[in-house]
């Protein structure tokens, strides 16, 4: 039998224990957060997955800008591969991945995929005047052609998921509710796990 202060003694460590687990795990969550941030800062392009209505897949890239509820839009023709099938269905997934040249280990590059519904911005909404100005400000004096070519088209993404990959055993969930909260989902990561 335990006697009341060993009982104490190891409940005082447990505490002590638990509240530095919980410390370790607050400042790894605001690690990753800032990761997820500067990553998305970071990029200038999108990786973009679409599938036709024929079920053929097509991998791709845009330039892209991202609005603060992490809205992504890209500019693109009409002939490109990708925006026929975003008109079909408006089904994509979209991923920022770290760059190759920068990353520690080839194999962990830090990216952020998100599974969206993907629309077309009518050209006489203000909401594309908005978007347009910000390409013309990120990406110059293309955006003025653009603007003007009868092809071109804004398309807007809205994530309704989405995975950070921070490092090995550090990978976060990302639900549509709140783009910012990141879950923890593997065994041995650096964040907050689901309760």
């Amino acid at each position: 039998m335990i006697a009341n202060s060993e009982f104490q003694k190891i409940n005082s460590e447990s505490q002590a224990h638990l509240q530095v687990r919980y410390y370790t795990l607050q400042k790894n969550i605001a690690r990753a957060k800032a990761a997820y941030a500067l990553l998305i800062s970071n990029m200038r392009t999108v990786v973009l997955g679409t599938v036709s209505n024929q079920g053929i897949p097509n991998v791709s890239y845009a330039p892209f800008v991202i609005d603060e509820a992490k809205k992504i839009y890209i500019f693109v023709s009409k002939l490109s591969i990708h925006t026929s099938n975003l008109q079909g269905n408006g089904k994509a997934s979209v991923m920022l991945i770290e760059d190759e040249t920068k990353s520690k280990q080839i194999f962990a590059r830090k990216r952020l995929t998100y599974s969206c519904h993907a629309t077309v911005l009518e050209k006489n909404h203000p909401e594309w005047d908005y978007i347009a100005d910000k390409f013309d400000q990120r990406f110059g004096n293309i955006i003025y052609i653009f603007r003007n070519l009868p092809d071109f088209e804004i398309f807007k993404f809205t994530p309704y998921e989405g995975l950070f990959v921070m490092d090995f055993g550090a990978a976060y969930q990302i639900n549509a509710d709140d783009l910012n909260h990141l879950v923890q989902i593997t065994e041995q990561g650096d964040g907050e796990r689901e309760k």
